[in-house]
């Protein structure tokens, strides 16, 4: 089979695999399908993970690996193969057996968790299965397990899945089988029908146990003659569980039904195996829905639990059943239904049916699997629910069903099922057989609402596999070719709050706060939690806020109201109330409103506030929303409407005004719009409007005074120039006000009104006449007339119908006479012949002249043009002749127009009347040259053209080119003959069309078009459908071929002009090469050039639109674009399908930088100019360097500098004119490109030649020169005496500071030189005794509690705890709860009484206590750290401040959470340099003198640790043994003779230092805490047998200087180099108390160290030290090496160099550059994913990748937020810790002088990792210079090493899972969990009541009742307190 599994290339996820938005809407997020298969590729099953959410696809030939989102990870090939039903599983093939290509069908697609790997199985060699990987299944090492197992066809059905089963259950588990006999091949026999399957290597598939007559299968006799298909597997409360649908009884007659099998897991003889029928009944019909389709086991929403009398926690059967299609047909016919069954309800029907057979009632059945008798009775009269059956009675097949009433009814036949909850609800979805899915709410188990059917994959069958994602808020569709993912809501489509309720769904609903749709969970709460329900409205309520009614519902603008606004379903609330208008201004006002039993009631805003009235406007609507404002929230407004602000004063006219859609009324004799006609329309005559409440007389527009027409016509027509009289009738005249006034019409006549008197007579106005003339050129104008009346005469009668003057010119309308009387006969207008015009009768000559009507036709019809004035001989052509007075009709000219003596027939539909005629052409019949003019006959009158019309015979004589390419756009020339000729022309080459796109007579040009083929071909004209071949044609070649290079790309900037090469093959045949580059969508275009048939040349094109580099991802600086070529107007990048990896890199314009000076001394023999980017895009070909008229010749070009060799002399500057000007400093100007130049500035040759320079330049500067040297001569003899003396001083301190240097520089050799020795030598010591690491438990202690070394935790027996156990373990399980852990730790986190050191003592404790389970710690980590990303997000902190100090639980936890799983890491890779670091540092500061007051060093890392003066002292050995007495008190054995070890030490040395040294020195192999401790030692100086002294650090030798008292050295005690000394116990010094000597008091204390017996070397036995002579005076201070004043001044004056202390700094960098190789060691070996043979700890990896996501989610760009996110979480929080604190890796003493050069190094450590640039100066500390240098170095080290670990492979869950798993069981047993979970008890009943309110509140604690659970803790551990 290896030859089939193939790796999934990348590319397939471009070239194969799409996921687009498609059908269903909105609610299909994306597909996939695999367009590569073909018609043979279809679906078969599908697996969801339900940790990461990969989908796995098993389908005919294929396993598909999809992310979330659907898109290809990895696929792999399963087939077809060679295969025959008469080969065996192991591919063992008979010699009949007739192989043939067999496509692989897949059976069976389980994830196998525990084992972390993937169950594939196909019907290829009799139904085996693969085993892959789940994180690749592409991976070629897929294991083949060879035991058929499933169906070897495609129609037999396999269900498959894993669940606890033998030997152990619920610890293990197995794989349960059922599967349909096929019976096509002999092997079919040996696989049961039902089997569990052992999931064990090596055992893989195999029956778990077997027997003679037992074991975990069935067999079914008769199988080919009783066929079973199964439907569903699923487990449930110690049972597995089949579905099948199966012949009721065996034989021919009987119907198929739907049974449920059952075997019990603990279960190894499957003895309990035992079938009951389910049915599935209509209530309303009674009808049976007999065949299972599909089923799902999930939770029920509480509201659907209630109803079936179960917990929401408990599993119910969700399952869809059909009718048959016929009796005994175990077709499915249309009609389905589904129903809902609790698995309480079937497993008390299961124990039913047992209990009746064990009493011995009725008949066993199952007559297909054993012989169908009696059952026998036994002594079990109660059978309890987990009974896993007995030996009798076996297999069972019980007779009364499982029954449920179907919860609805479908028309069309259900394939799939699966069901979720939707917070009460329980929601199902249903897929069908046409490719829809279903959404239905299920109220309770017999009743269910559909809500909403979305087309997924029309007339395709949805697959019966469908998954929910993790999150459950997506539902993944599988049919027979496409895999969907479905939205399980799409709450936003509904806008309305009606239309989110009425759509039933149960996830929306009408969040009244936010005015939208929207889920629970999304909608603000109020202050109090019970109070959602007020906000949000589920589609259960129906009762949707909304405003029924607003009184008044419009207002005038100029009034204000108190509105009263009736408010449907307003809820009580609490809170102050406003009344908002908004406009559309963007104007927002609010007035105070009161709450009312319907609603409430407002003041509208002032009238001086609201915006003004639109201009032309009479109204403006606002949009009113009431507003609600409680404490502890922001206002929000949570119901709306329209409100109507009108002014009736904006209304002008009666009609306008009583028509309005507003109460106005219009008085008639102040002529004025008004609302209220009280006040405004005393003593008037009154028109109501129409939409005035109340009766009225005189309402609407029929009474308002008002012109009519008279003539049935509106518009008045008046010819130009005549005098007119007009007149109108009048309506509604009101008697008493208006016929007694006088009336006036005017008439606005190109804007002046003109007026004129008019009488009333009877209901008629007459106007008087007036002149109609008008100046405008316009043929006619429009002039409004209006009847005005009153004194002042501003008021005119309505004018409804808007009458009004059309004054009219006749000859600017037509300008020849068919025009003319073409025209309407309403304007009168005819030709008059004596003024050749068009005039009305009246006017030509005062209508005595000859006048034509309309009815007559024109005399001099007249051919003014026509085109084309050739055609071909054969005819064909299309004439149009244009002209005047071509006849009024298309019948008048018809029948009478000829071109060259030949019929042209005229086109009905194109001729235009009395101007233009097109006719189409005969031809002459014969070819020969032939022109002739054209003619038109209208009536008795012809029109004849004076140019001829030629039939001609077009040629072509040649084409150029000859050639071009297959894609086509070649601009091809054709010579030729009458190429124009003809009135439509077409190109071809053979049948390729040819664009044309110039004509002429001798030359036509056209562009190609696309051939499919090579060759030659025709090129053919076609003139008016006639032919012309040329028979040389043209040749279509191959096309152009680019060789783009993958490692050259092409690189350009916005300015765009830099020279590109691009090589390829047959460039030859291209004429306009182009190049693109898109960037936001627009292409920017530029030109190349072909210089041979292999290359061309191309400038970038520029860019107008400056591209923007802030957000770039690459760290390289540029931008990666698409870009292509266009040959010819063919975009030959689209069509050749260049891959996404050539890509145009954009990198940003080259900055030059100016001068600093503004002119430029030029000295040196090359010109620098400085800049960034230089040589990013651009290299020097592409750059122009000019000195004014001279080129700059470049000769190299960097990053940041560009050189150039300038002219020998200097050169003119050339003005911006082009002229040349030598008197000013020529320009440097650099030339990038083609487009972009700098002028960087002048520069000035400073080795000008004489020559160069005007004469009187030169005298003067003579002159000056001479003056300038008088001047420095006496100044310098004056200033000579002075400087002599100072430049002795100076010389004397340069001869000391080259000593100095030597001086460090030999020092620092010598130092290195010794260490390197030393640290050879510990390493030896290292490889024998090993490195002393702390064991895990300690570690983790010091790491995790600080300061609590006899913590708890640490005691396995805690007594107190005893009585506490129950408690404790169920406070245990709610620390398991998730839920409950969260909301513990947000708890304790929101009271402010919760301090940081609470916070790191909970984490901490809760780390132990999960330490168990590090996969369950995980989790909860991962959440809280997402929360703090979540809320670091929102707030506005900077992304880079996360994680960076410990001010969260989740911070400290991820500490600890590195603690314990880089332990090993620690010991097996980092530890080692870590430890020689630490080494390496204590030998090099012990090496010098170390003050033991002031911990100050002559060697250190430190300033602030550093010996600012010189120390004298000089290097001994002394030798040192331990007596018997030590020995034998510490209880070490040294495994040596009490012999002196040599010791190193110096002279300075306090007694107390060299007692550590010899300790380190004597036990260096021994832990430190198992060495003595030097305070219960003391040193005694011996010689021979007597010569013995005790020396302290302080005795009655002590040295007393005022009031400075000096610690004793051995200097003090002149101990000489290679001096025996011996450490004692301290008691056993106390000998020296019985020793007294008569010496006197006065005698010299050490008078006998200097006898000659003891020649200076022994000391005597003497009680002179002896610490009861010690007194420490009062108020002395005591000094070792440095005295430590208070005072700095008479600090530095009392110390002993002279010179200044800061010239002691050099030993820092002597220290720094000794230390060097054990710091880059150590920081190598942290910051590499590879390193000493250990690889890269997987939570390294986790951890970073978990980062990287979350970055991503949250859409953060910037890298180096990231980059800080990693070293805040690992380098800061947990590296430098170590550094810091090596104790808490290793058993080792750390001073605090080693302390001090470690924080150095720490403080380097973080310098490394930060992003941020140290910008050093004078004032920078010591610490941070020290290291400039190398911290660049570093942080590249750091860079790379996040960038490697990003590149490596993800780490799987499951992968981690495994190794949390093992991290566990390794340290199970460390700490005391209980102990931790009694401290962290503390915390939960120290805040009790915070703690359960928050657990009563939130909806998941309910549901699981916490807080609840948590009282019971609290009760217990109080009762068993007591």
């Amino acid at each position: 089979m290896g030859g089939r599994w193939m790796m999934c290339w990348a590319f397939l996820t471009t070239s194969l695999f799409v996921g687009l938005s498609v059908a269903g809407g909105s609610h299909v997020v994306t597909t996939f399908s695999d367009s590569s298969g073909g018609n043979s590729t279809i679906n078969n099953h599908m697996v969801v993970h339900k940790e990461t959410g990969i989908i796995f696809v098993g389908a005919v030939n294929r396993i598909y690996q999809l992310d979330p989102n659907l898109r290809l990870i990895a696929m792999n090939k399963t087939g077809p193969a060679e295969d025959s039903v008469d080969c065996s599983g192991f591919r063992d093939c008979p010699e009949k057996a007739q192989t043939r290509s067999t496509n692989n069908v897949n059976k069976a697609l389980v994830v196998d968790y525990s084992r972390a790997r993937l169950i594939s199985c196909g019907s290829l060699y009799q139904g085996v299965c693969w085993i892959m990987s789940l994180d690749n299944v592409s991976n070629s090492d897929s294991e083949f397990v060879s035991e058929p197992i499933v169906a070897n066809n495609d129609t037999a059905s396999t269900v498959a899945f894993i669940a606890p089963g033998p030997p152990t259950p619920p610890t293990s588990t197995v794989l349960y089988v059922g599967v349909t006999y096929t019976g096509n091949s002999l092997y079919r026999n040996e696989i049961p029908a039902v089997s569990s399957r052992s999931l064990r290597p090596p055992d893989n598939f195999g029956i778990v146990t077997t027997s003679v007559s037992s074991g975990t299968k069935m067999h079914i006799s008769n199988r080919d003659q009783y066929p079973i298909n199964y439907v569903y597997g699923f487990s449930s409360e110690g049972f597995s569980y089949f579905i099948t649908t199966q012949k009721k009884e065996t034989g021919p007659n009987w119907p198929f039904i739907s049974k449920l099998v059952r075997v019990c897991q603990n279960d190894s003889n499957y003895y309990s195996y035992t079938e009951i029928p389910i049915e599935c009944v209509s209530e309303t019909t009674g009808h049976k829905f007999d065949l299972a389709q599909a089923a799902f086991v999930g939770k029920p929403g509480p509201d659907l639990a209630n109803k079936l009398d179960v917990t929401h926690q408990d599993d119910v059967l969700f399952a869809v059943f059909a009718k048959a299609e016929s009796f005994g047909s175990q077709t499915p016919a249309r009609e389905s239904a589904l129903c809902v069954f609790s698995l309480k309800d079937i497993r008390r029907k299961f124990v039913e049916n047992i209990e009746l057979c064990f009493q011995g009632k009725g008949n066993r059945g199952l007559g297909f699997i054993a012989m169908n008798q009696q059952c026998v009775p036994t002594k079990l009269k109660i059978i309890e629910e987990d009974f896993c059956g007995m030996d009798v009675n076996t297999p069972l097949g019980g007779e009364k069903p499982v029954m449920a009433v179907s919860v609805l009814n479908f028309t069309t036949l259900l394939t799939s099922v699966a069901a979720t909850s939707a917070g009460n609800y329980t929601v199902v979805f249903l897929g069908t057989d046409d490719g829809h899915l279903k959404k239905v709410v299920v109220e309770s188990g017999k009743s269910g609402s559909e809500y909403d059917d979305i087309v997924i994959d029309a007339s395709s069958k949805v697959n019966s596999d469908m998954f929910f994602t993790p999150q459950k808020s997506h539902i993944y569709v599988m049919t027979e070719k496409k895999i969907s993912k479905v939205l399980v809501h799409n709450c936003s489509e509904y806008f309305t709050c009606n239309e989110c309720v009425e759509a039933g769904d149960p996830y929306c609903g009408w969040c009244s706060l936010q005015n939208k749709c929207t889920l629970k969970n999304n909608c603000p709460k109020g202050p109090k939690a019970s109070e959602l329900s007020l906000y949000w409205i589920s589609y259960k309520s129906g009762q949707c806020t909304r405003i029924t009614q607003v009184v008044p519902g419009q207002l005038q603008s100029s009034t204000a109201r108190t509105l009263t606004i009736n408010i449907d379903h307003l809820p009580t609330r609490s809170g102050a109330f406003w009344c908002v208008f908004r406009f559309l201004n963007g104007k927002t006002l609010k007035t105070n409103a009161s709450l009312t039993s319907n609603g409430v009631t407002c003041y509208t805003p002032p009238t001086s506030e609201l915006p003004p009235m639109p201009p032309s406007q009479h109204n403006f609507t606002a949009t009113l929303s009431v507003r609600m404002v409680q404490d502890g929230t922001s206002p929000n407004d949570f119901v709306a409407t329209d409100f109507v602000f009108f002014d009736c004063n904006t209304y002008t006219t009666c009609t306008s005004c009583v028509t309005s859609a507003f109460p106005c009324d219009w008085c008639v004799d102040k002529h004025r719009c008004t609302h209220d006609t009280a006040e405004n329309c005393r003593n008037d005559i009154l028109v109501t409007g129409l939409n005035r409440i109340g009766p009225s007389i005189r309402s609407g527009p029929g009474f308002c005074p008002r012109i009519n027409v008279t003539n049935g016509s509106s518009e008045l027509l008046v010819p130009y120039g005549t005098l007119k009289r007009i007149q109108v009738k009048v309506d509604n005249i009101a008697q008493q006000i208006i016929v007694q006034t006088r009336f006036s019409c005017r008439f606005n006549i190109e804007g002046r009104v003109t007026p004129a008197n008019a009488k009333l007579i009877d209901t008629t106005i007459y106007c008087d006449s007036i002149p109609f003339n008008y100046n405008s050129p316009a043929p006619n104008i429009t002039v409004p007339f209006a009847v005005v009346w009153g004194g002042g005469e501003t008021k005119s009668l309505d004018n409804p119908d808007n009458i009004h003057i059309l004054v009219y010119r006749c000859p600017a309308m037509a300008d020849n006479c068919g025009m003319c009387l073409a025209m309407e006969e309403k304007y009168g207008c005819g030709w008059c012949q004596s003024s050749n015009r068009c005039q009305v009768r009246e006017q030509c000559d005062n209508g005595m002249g000859v006048w034509l009507s309309r009815n007559q036709t024109c005399p001099n019809p007249e051919i003014r043009s026509f085109h084309p004035t050739s055609g071909p001989w054969e005819g064909g052509t299309n004439v149009t002749i244009e002209g005047i007075n071509l006849g009024k009709t298309f019948d008048d000219i018809y029948s009478g127009v000829t071109v060259a003596g030949v019929s042209c027939e005229p086109y009905r539909h194109l001729y235009l009347q009395t101007r233009r005629i097109i006719c189409r052409l005969d031809g002459p019949g014969i070819n020969e040259p032939k022109a002739g003019p054209i003619i038109v006959k209208v009536a008795d009158f012809r029109a004849e053209s004076r140019a001829l019309y030629q039939f001609v015979d077009p040629k072509i004589k040649g084409i150029s080119p000859t050639s071009g390419p297959l894609f086509g756009g070649t601009r091809l020339t054709i010579y030729g003959e009458h190429l124009n000729a003809g009135s439509h022309t077409q190109a071809f080459v053979d049948k390729v069309s040819c664009e044309i796109l110039v004509q002429e007579s001798g030359r036509m040009e056209c562009r190609t078009g696309t051939s499919k083929k090579k060759g030659k071909g025709h090129v053919i004209i076609k003139f008016d459908q006639r032919d012309r071949t040329y028979e040389s044609g043209f040749t279509y070649v191959e096309n152009p071929i680019l060789l783009l290079e993958k490692e050259k790309p092409i690189r350009g900037i916005p300015a765009g002009g830099i020279n590109v090469t691009v090589e390829g093959k047959h460039f030859d045949v291209i004429q306009e090469p182009l190049i693109y580059v898109v960037y936001n969508g627009t292409s920017y275009v530029s030109s190349c050039n072909i210089s041979n048939n292999e290359t061309m040349f191309c400038l970038t094109p520029p860019f107008s639109e400056e591209p923007s580099f802030t957000d770039i991802e690459n760290r390289d600086g540029f931008m990666r674009l698409p870009y292509g070529f266009i040959f010819d107007t063919v975009n030959y990048t689209e069509m050749q399908g260049m891959d996404d990896e050539h890509m145009f890199q954009l990198f940003p314009n080259p900055q030059y930088e100016p001068f600093e000076e503004k002119v430029k001394k030029y000295k040196s023999d090359y010109l620098t100019i400085n800049g960034k980017n230089l040589n990013s895009a651009s290299d020097e070909s592409d750059i122009i360097v000019l000195i004014g008229t001279s080129v700059c010749n470049v000769t190299s070009l960097s990053k940041n500098q560009l050189t150039c060799k300038p002219p020998s002399s200097q050169p003119p500057d050339l003005t911006e004119e082009g002229r040349t000007d030598s008197s000013k400093p020529p320009t440097v100007v650099v030339k990038v490109g083609k487009n972009l130049s700098y002028v960087i500035g002048r520069l000035r040759y400073d080795h000008l030649s004489v020559q160069e320079f005007p004469q009187k330049v030169m005298y003067l500067m003579v002159a000056g020169a001479c003056v300038l040297i008088i001047v420095f001569i006496i100044i310098l003899i004056l200033y000579r005496r002075k400087s002599t003396e100072s430049n002795r001083v100076l010389k004397n301190m340069q001869e000391q500071m080259d000593v100095l240097e030597l001086r460090v520089a030999a020092e620092c050799k010598e130092a290195f030189a010794e260490l390197q020795t030393e640290m050879t030598d510990l390493t030896g010591d290292v490889s024998a005794c090993g490195i002393p690491f702390l064991d895990y438990r300690n570690y983790s202690m010091k790491i995790l509690f600080p300061n609590g070394e006899d913590h708890g935790i640490l005691s396995h027996e805690r007594p107190e705890l005893v009585y506490k156990t129950k408690g404790l373990r169920i406070f245990g399980q709610l620390v398991l709860n998730k839920t409950f852990l969260l909301l513990f730790i947000r708890t304790l986190e929101n009271n402010r009484y919760f301090s940081m050191r609470d916070r790191v003592n909970v984490a901490s404790l809760i780390m132990v206590s999960l330490q168990a389970k590090m996969e369950y710690c995980t989790d909860i980590l991962k959440t809280l750290l997402a929360e703090l990303i979540e809320k670091s997000m929102e707030s506005k902190n900077h992304p880079k401040l996360l994680l960076r100090r410990t001010e969260s639980v989740a911070e400290k936890m991820l500490s600890a959470w590195f603690t314990f799983l880089l332990y090993k890491f620690l010991k097996e890779c980092a530890g080692e340099p870590l430890y020689m670091l630490y080494r390496a540092i204590k030998q090099q500061v012990d090496k010098g003198p170390v003050d033991a007051i002031t911990a100050e060093a002559r060697y250190s890392l430190s300033e602030e640790k550093l010996i600012r003066q010189s120390i004298g002292y000089k290097p001994m050995t002394i030798f040192v043994s331990m007596s018997h007495q030590t020995t034998y008190m510490t209880g070490l054995d040294l495994n040596q003779e009490n012999t002196d070890v040599p010791v190193k030490v110096l002279d300075c040395d306090t007694i107390t230092q060299v007692k550590e040294k010899a300790l380190d020195t004597i036990y260096r192999a021994t832990f430190y805490s198992q060495r003595p401790r030097k305070e219960d030692l003391d040193l005694e100086w011996r010689t021979g047998n007597k010569g013995r002294l005790i020396l302290y650090d302080e005795d009655s030798t002590t040295k007393t200087e005022g009031e400075w008292k000096k610690l004793n050295t051995l200097s003090h005690y002149r101990v000489p180099d290679a001096a025996c000394l011996t450490l004692v116990p301290k008691q056993s010094s106390m000998y020296n108390l019985s020793i007294l000597s008569e010496r006197s008091e006065k005698s010299h204390k050490y008078e006998t160290l200097n006898h000659a017996k003891y020649n200076s070397a022994s000391p005597p036995l003497s009680r002179a030290t002896s610490p009861l002579n010690h007194d420490r005076e009062g108020g002395l201070k005591v000094w070792h090496l440095v005295k430590h004043h208070d005072n700095d001044n008479q600090k530095e004056g009392e110390r002993g160099n002279k010179m200044v202390s800061e010239i002691y700094l050099t030993r820092l960098l002597a220290t720094k550059l000794t230390l060097q190789k054990f710091v880059d060691d150590l920081f190598e070996t942290i910051f590499s994913t590879a390193h000493r043979g250990s690889a890269l700890p997987l939570a390294i990896k986790y951890m970073f990748d978990f980062l990287d996501d979350q970055a991503l989610q949250h859409g953060i760009s910037d890298p180096e937020v990231v980059h800080t996110w990693k070293s805040n979480s690992l380098p800061l929080r947990f590296w430098v810790n170590l550094i810091k604190n090596p104790n808490f890796v290793f058993d080792i003493h750390k001073s605090n002088i080693v302390d001090s050069c470690l924080s150095v190094v720490a403080q380097t450590f973080m310098d490394a990792c930060s992003t941020s640039e140290h910008r050093l100066g004078k004032d920078s500390p010591s610490s941070k210079l020290l290291y400039a240098k190398d911290i660049p170095g570093y942080k590249e080290w750091v860079e790379r090493y996040y960038a490697d670990i990003k590149s490596m492979p993800c780490i799987s869950d499951q992968d981690m899972n495994l190794m949390l798993a093992e991290e566990s069981r390794v340290h199970s047993v460390e700490f005391n969990a209980e102990s931790a979970l009694y401290e962290l008890y503390n915390y939960a009943s120290k805040y009790n009541d915070q703690l359960m309110m928050t657990l009563e509140e939130d909806e998941f604690s309910q549901k699981q009742r916490l807080a609840y659970k948590l009282e019971q803790v609290h009760h217990i551990m109080v009762s068993e307190g007591h």
